[in-house]
């Protein structure tokens, strides 16, 4: 078991993240053999659930992407769950502290780093008998997001948890939090130091930080601050965004008006 992002992070490259909130196998095929490093299901805000996100890494299984995903909450429960999926990586949204990141970790490592119940039912497939138990805790990546002022006020706590890999930037949420306006592409000054903080703070502790982005553009700017994951929009955003481009072409270009 080696988890791809952990190779491209040891090179000292970017990770290129897509994101899969559609509930379908085939759309997460089509996504798999565009070129991604990895690819996140999303399920807390994606119209994702577990069954559709087994469907998800089974479609990407035979291209090489690393599967993440998303959980809905900081639950020890559906964080196990996914593991045993197959999942190499745990983004899991509003850490405010160290004992929530603590707790965290302790859900995604197998003893004695932490309390993750035995039971690997589609991930030790991989190797034999006894293989993946011995490389998981090593192999997995644990990312608390960091997308409050709570989560800013406890930036080095939380990142002193040991077992974390690095943090996951929420900006919509993290911009709302401080009375801004929700989006993903955020050029606040207020903003941008707090993301040079977390970066530095990173770098210091050899972790690595991701982001959300709106796509190329947002991604360019984020890797040039020091991002090391960067998250191209999503499956729907993807799709949407180039329909209605194509719309609105069609129709300033003249074709019939509906």
């Amino acid at each position: 078991m080696t988890n791809k992002v952990k190779e491209i992070w040891t090179a000292g490259q970017v990770v290129i993240n897509g994101w899969l909130s559609i509930p379908s196998g085939f759309s997460a095929e089509v996504m798999a053999q565009c070129g991604f490093d990895s690819i996140t299901v999303d399920l807390q805000h994606g119209v994702q659930d577990y069954h559709s996100m087994v469907a998800c890494f089974q479609a990407m299984g035979a291209f090489p992407v690393t599967p993440m995903v998303r959980v809905p909450w900081n639950e020890p429960g559906i964080i196990g769950k996914v593991l045993d999926a197959g999942a190499y990586g745990v983004i899991c949204p509003m850490i405010n502290s160290a004992e929530e990141a603590e707790a965290l970790v302790r859900a995604c490592k197998y003893p004695p780093r932490g309390a993750r119940s035995n039971g690997p039912v589609r991930a030790g497939f991989r190797g034999p008998g006894g293989a993946y138990q011995a490389t998981a805790n090593e192999q997995t990546l644990c990312l608390p997001m960091i997308e409050t002022r709570a989560a800013v006020e406890n930036m080095e706590a939380i990142l002193d948890v040991d077992g974390i890999a690095g943090v996951y930037v929420g900006p919509s949420d993290l911009g709302f939090s401080y009375g801004l306006t929700p989006k993903l592409d955020r050029d606040e000054p207020e903003i941008i130091e707090i993301y040079r903080k977390l970066l530095r703070e990173c770098e210091q502790r050899g972790l690595y930080a991701g982001i959300h982005c709106s796509g190329p553009a947002g991604a360019k700017r984020a890797i040039d601050l020091g991002f090391k994951l960067v998250t191209l929009l999503s499956d729907i955003g993807m799709m949407a965004g180039a329909a209605r481009q194509w719309v609105g072409e069609t129709r300033g270009g003249g074709g019939k008006q509906g």
